[in-house]
């Protein structure tokens, strides 16, 4: 429903099962089945957290910061300062000049960058195994003495202004998509907005909001660390401990304790005029349990049993059977907090989106009265295992799911129970999770129509470069 950050992440990630199912190879469960973390976990006096993971397999090392801070922490009138610090942590520190990052890790054989999403803001790195030490002594770097001064908040608040006119205002479906996450979470202001903020508010904003912002957030004791590739464990630690031990702990961060989301009693609905695209869409999404949640894992195969592949049924039903879609997308934002379910449907030449809709929700009304049947959980679970696989291949991926693992669950080594997690659901599970959520009066609809736009006002989440 939601989105997606930039292409370079994606690529490195390989997206874990949620992410992008399509992409999904032949299962490889001997393999799986031995698949186990070894992984160190050690928390500094600083309070900052830190995640290990060696394997010797690959000569590059990944360190990925991830700050627990991102859209859902920021104010109302104040928001995408998050996303806004993505950009201003590339703009210098104590012993590091503006640009400098950049080109100490591309001169090293490395590449970098951040990302910024409702749940998190993460920096990370992938180097040669011999250069883990610069890669730790950077982040500590601007851990420790970012450089947050009127010119770089000016230089950057810019830089992400046109970032939001090229995302937003000027991407096919992207507005549609915003105002979807806005009718799901109507109401739930740290969800129903983008992490990437608003025009109006970027505007407003001062230095002193900013450096509170960051002083609030941006400290060892709001932060994981998380170290996966070639390296010695001990002498990581011992790197760790000599760059990032004397950071500041900041005694105050702000808790996050919002409200329950209220339950949707009927559907909404909105139209969105967008030049941009060149066919009609309909995107719909309803609210759903948080991403660790179980009913959540069998919505995701729920999801995959929808819109994986040419035989999934919303494929087959709308683009090969009835000939009134040439695109059918379902997945699950997996936000930490209550989540969406998004199906996303490209209308062919002379669809009708009522149509569309009604065909739809025939499709969920039948998963959740018949339920999948053997053959569709024989594929589901063999996708799931190698998906598993693939997405964990790189250490820039393990990195990054391990240090959110320690952050949104408080533990890195639940990974190693994840998948089973997933097989552990059943077809059961998935008929009543759809009748229970995927049902017309939780449902919340734009319908996207080839035109003007209207004046966006509301954007997403990405990296800077």
């Amino acid at each position: 429903m939601r989105l997606r950050a930039a292409a370079v992440v994606a690529a490195l990630a390989a997206a874990f099962v949620a992410s992008s199912p399509r992409a999904f190879a032949e299962p490889q469960p001997a393999a799986t089945a031995a698949l186990r973390f070894d992984v160190k976990r050690v928390r500094l006096d600083n309070g900052l957290r830190v995640v290990m993971l060696a394997d010797h397999t690959s000569p590059t090392v990944a360190v990925d910061v991830v700050y627990d801070v991102g859209g859902r922490n920021e104010e109302r009138g104040r928001s995408g300062f998050a996303h806004l610090f993505e950009h201003m942590m590339f703009q210098g520190s104590r012993n590091v000049p503006r640009g400098e990052h950049f080109r100490l890790v591309t001169s090293h054989g490395g590449m970098l960058n951040g990302t910024t999403s409702e749940d998190r803001t993460n920096y990370f790195e992938m180097l040669p195994s011999s250069e883990l030490a610069l890669a730790l002594w950077l982040e500590a770097d601007r851990m420790k003495s970012l450089d947050v001064s009127q010119k770089n908040f000016e230089n950057q608040r810019a830089v992400v202004k046109e970032e939001y006119r090229m995302r937003v205002e000027n991407a096919a479906y992207a507005p549609a998509s915003i105002r979807l996450q806005e009718l799901v979470f109507q109401g739930y202001w740290p969800y129903e907005h983008s992490a990437i903020g608003s025009m109006r508010d970027l505007d407003r904003a001062e230095l002193a909001w900013v450096r509170a912002f960051h002083a609030a957030y941006y400290a060892p004791n709001n932060a994981v660390l998380s170290i996966a590739g070639d390296f010695d464990e001990g002498e990581a630690l011992t790197l760790v401990k000599r760059f990032f031990g004397d950071a500041r702990p900041q005694p105050d961060v702000p808790r996050f304790d919002p409200p329950p989301l209220a339950e949707q009693t009927a559907p909404r609905s909105a139209v969105v005029e967008d030049a941009h695209a060149k066919l009609p869409a309909v995107l719909m999404g309803w609210a759903i349990p948080p991403s660790h949640d179980p009913e959540n894992y069998a919505l995701r195969l729920a999801a995959m049993l929808l819109a994986d592949g040419e035989s999934s049924r919303l494929h087959r039903t709308l683009v090969r059977e009835k000939s009134v879609a040439i695109e059918a997308d379902a997945t699950t934002d997996r936000n930490r907090g209550p989540d969406a379910f998004g199906v996303t449907v490209k209308l062919a030449s002379g669809a009708r989106a009522p149509d569309v809709v009604k065909l739809v929700d025939a499709q969920l009304a039948d998963l959740a009265r018949v339920g999948p049947t053997e053959d569709e959980m024989k594929k589901v679970r063999s996708r799931v295992r190698s998906g598993f696989l693939l997405g964990l291949q790189s250490n820039f991926a393990r990195a990054q799911r391990l240090a959110e693992m320690e952050l949104f669950r408080g533990d890195a080594s639940l990974l190693n129970g994840e998948l089973e997690r997933f097989l552990a659901i059943t077809k059961e599970d998935i008929k009543r999770v759809t009748g229970k959520y995927l049902v017309p009066h939780r449902r919340s609809l734009v319908e996207v129509k080839p035109g003007q736009p209207a004046p966006a006002e509301r954007g997403e989440r990405g990296d800077k470069r």
